[in-house]
């Protein structure tokens, strides 16, 4: 079985975001970067189905130069080998034209399994393992539990709502999309990294896959909200306070 995980490097969590001087991204000179968490699950989770059902897991990630170093992390933890997009300014790029250079990616593989996470740390947007799926023309599914491989075929828990789940069967090759928390991820070993040194990145430009897609979106602009302070009194007897209140929480501030 070849599994293969898309993989994206994202700004620390614990770094300080400022907006560039241009307004359409942030100031990344002073960022530290690391893999996207979610993606970190959907590798692990295609780890432990290598150790089940033996294969290959090949990382796949779109990325300027310094995303080898979050590539190695991958390899250092077990994946087999990497391919590398290597390109500036992707997030220039919309999630369309992100999908269409990994499906270009993908298309000579021969994989039988894609795995992303559910989304990403820094745009949030959950949408690219669905559109790579139906640029693939696979089968796909998304906030993905747990995986059972019988065969030619897949078995998968998909998490719902209000604590449902669902249980779907699929055909291979299909894309999945892993929710966060589903494994306990690993660290590398010492072994796993010096043996990361030697494994295969092979690095890809836009242009070697038929180019950069047309975008169909761009970031012109980002900006912090603006803060502004309201008050209101409620007035009235105590239970009917209490209702307004509960009301207010949960309709306008959606906290409860």
């Amino acid at each position: 079985m070849k599994i293969i995980v898309a993989i994206k490097q994202v700004p620390a969590r614990d770094c300080t975001l400022k907006v560039s001087g241009s307004g359409a991204w942030v100031e990344e000179s002073d960022l530290s970067y690391e893999v996207n968490e979610p993606d970190a699950y959907a590798l692990e989770e295609a780890l432990q189905l290598k150790e089940k059902h033996g294969g290959e897991v090949v990382v796949l990630c779109l990325g300027p130069e310094r995303a080898g170093q979050t590539i190695r992390e991958a390899l250092a933890k077990g994946a087999d080998r990497a391919i590398h997009i290597e390109a500036e300014g992707v997030n220039s790029l919309d999630t369309l034209g992100v999908a269409s250079l990994l499906a270009k990616a993908i298309a000579g593989e021969q994989a039988d399994l894609v795995l992303t996470g559910l989304q990403s740390d820094d745009l949030g947007s959950g949408q690219t393992g669905v559109v790579l799926a139906e640029i693939l023309g696979w089968c796909h599914s998304t906030i993905i539990m747990k995986v059972e491989v019988n065969g030619g075929r897949i078995r998968v828990k998909r998490e719902l709502e209000d604590g449902w789940f669902q249980w779907i069967e699929m055909p291979l090759p299909s894309v999945l999309t892993i929710q966060s928390g589903i494994n306990k991820l690993r660290y590398a070993t010492l072994m796993g990294i010096k043996k990361a040194k030697t494994k295969e990145v092979r690095k890809v430009s836009p242009a070697e896959l038929g180019g950069t897609p047309a975008q169909v979106a761009v970031v012109e602009r980002i900006y912090l909200p603006q803060k502004s302070k309201q008050t209101q009194l409620l007035e009235g007897p105590a239970n009917e306070v209490a209702a307004k209140l509960v009301e207010k929480l949960k309709f306008e501030v959606r906290v409860i």
